[in-house]
């Protein structure tokens, strides 16, 4: 029998992925999929579970659907993703509303839980997350000119802070032949910004038999019908020269690379067990601006790491002074369980880590006005989001943004400008971070 399935997807694209399969699959057992949880038979909530605020936010929106339950609007509560696959007996204690758990490792299984869940059982399915199918269909849901195409599941870096090698399971890289076939779907679909995803894109290929690597992936990609091809988490150790150079010179290729360093001190880096020191960090952003004077670098830092001292503060300040990067996501840490991190010696106290996440953002929205209004009288390529009713004119992206992350170009145009377009944009002003511009005819 056909049900109303509600997909609700939190935490990273990657995520996001995996719930446009689950979509897909329902779809192909014949039941009708919504992003509305209200009047469903179930709804599918594909969780986050990396840090105490995404673990937060999943519980709260399992509250919200159990709300709806007890308000008779909505059946039953399939609760799938990072939260379940770590934290299985505390759902089962604590929240008795949800009906039904999936593990990281079995997506696939989405229309058969549905199934059981229908029929009065209490599905909870953990396959091997070493061993996931990544190949499936997809209902893809974000807008019809933007798609992710997730190249590897997994991580075996083995940072000391993170948990996700422990829900994930270890790096695992999908075949070429699936990838292209994937992203030729997408072209032929219309989307014209690829998105190119995995927890460590710079490893891909590795563990393939033959051997490939992500520089000769991105060089096929580039044969399809993409305007643009953006590529998300470059582990800054494994960069090749081969890399640069093609990221370089494919024109389809957007010179905005998002390398996550999480710190610049040598002592921490090495108590995060990251793979790189100061020197080299600073010696591969000297090569990428070497290949690419336009290049925009994105990181993501983490604030209050054991052992972090005001000295060791202080010269992640400086680094950021000087380097001047574009584009920073500022994290505190948290204490996952499980984690090496966890149960390290000088803890920092979390007030402390709150305030030297503030400065940071304080610092880097500087750095960030200088980059705006640096753009100020030059013409951008912009790729067209639509009108937005609020700004009363339309809104888009440059090179320079990434989707749902960073900022917008808000600009004027002569007529209506279609989502998806891409269009020359003059910049003649900022306003809350945001460009603003008018279309050069």
């Amino acid at each position: 029998m056909p049900y109303k399935i509600a997909f609700i997807s939190l935490g990273c694209a990657k995520n996001l992925v995996n719930t446009e399969q689950m979509m897909a699959l329902c779809r192909a057992a014949g039941h009708t999929v919504t992003g509305d949880p209200e009047g469903a038979d179930v709804a599918v909530l594909n969780t986050c579970g990396f840090i105490e605020s995404a673990k937060s936010e999943a519980i709260d929106n399992i509250l919200e659907l159990a709300g709806l339950k007890k308000a008779g609007k909505l059946k039953k509560l399939l609760v799938t993703g990072c939260l379940s696959q770590r934290y299985p007996e505390d759902i089962r204690a604590e929240l008795p509303e949800v009906d039904g758990l999936l593990g990281t490792g079995s997506y696939t299984q989405v229309a058969a839980a549905v199934e059981a869940l229908m029929a009065g059982e209490r599905p909870e399915y953990f396959g091997d997350i070493h061993r996931t199918y990544e190949d499936g269909e997809r209902l893809v849901a974000t807008p019809p000119y933007t798609a992710y195409l997730k190249i590897a599941e997994g991580c075996s870096n083995g940072c000391a802070f993170c948990v996700i090698p422990k829900l994930r399971g270890k790096y695992r890289s999908r075949s070429v032949e699936a990838l292209l076939a994937e992203a030729e779907k997408l072209a032929a679909s219309g989307v014209r910004e690829l998105i190119v995803i995995a927890q460590d894109i710079t490893r891909y290929g590795l563990d393939l038999e033959p051997e490939t690597s992500l520089a000769r992936l991105v060089k096929e990609l580039c044969k399809l019908d993409f305007h643009w091809i953006r590529l998300h988490y470059l582990y800054p150790e494994a960069v090749t020269d081969e890399l640069i150079d093609v990221i370089a010179h494919e024109p389809k290729v957007v010179h905005y690379l998002d390398i996550p360093i999480q710190h610049c001190d040598d002592g921490i880096l090495k108590a995060m067990r990251r793979r790189n020191t100061r020197a080299e960090l600073e010696e591969l952003f000297v090569r990428l601006r070497s290949a690419m004077p336009d290049v925009v670098i994105r990181t993501s830092l983490i604030c209050g790491l054991p052992g972090e001292g005001e000295a060791e503060f202080e010269e992640l300040c400086d680094f950021l002074r000087e380097q001047k990067l574009q584009r920073v996501g500022v994290f505190q840490f948290s204490p996952e369980e499980g984690t090496l991190a966890a149960k390290m010696e000088n803890q920092v106290d979390p007030d402390t880590a709150a305030r030297r996440v503030e400065l940071v953002v304080d610092l880097q929205s500087r750095i960030m006005d200088e980059y705006n209004e640096a753009r100020l009288g030059t013409v951008m390529e912009v790729l067209c989001e639509g009108f937005d009713s609020a700004e009363g004119c339309c809104a888009g992206r440059t090179y320079a943004d990434s989707a749902d992350i960073d900022g917008r170009v808000l600009f004027t145009a002569a007529g209506p400008v279609p989502a998806g377009e891409f269009v020359n944009v003059r910049i003649t002003g900022v306003s809350d971070g945001d460009l603003t511009g008018e279309i050069e005819e």
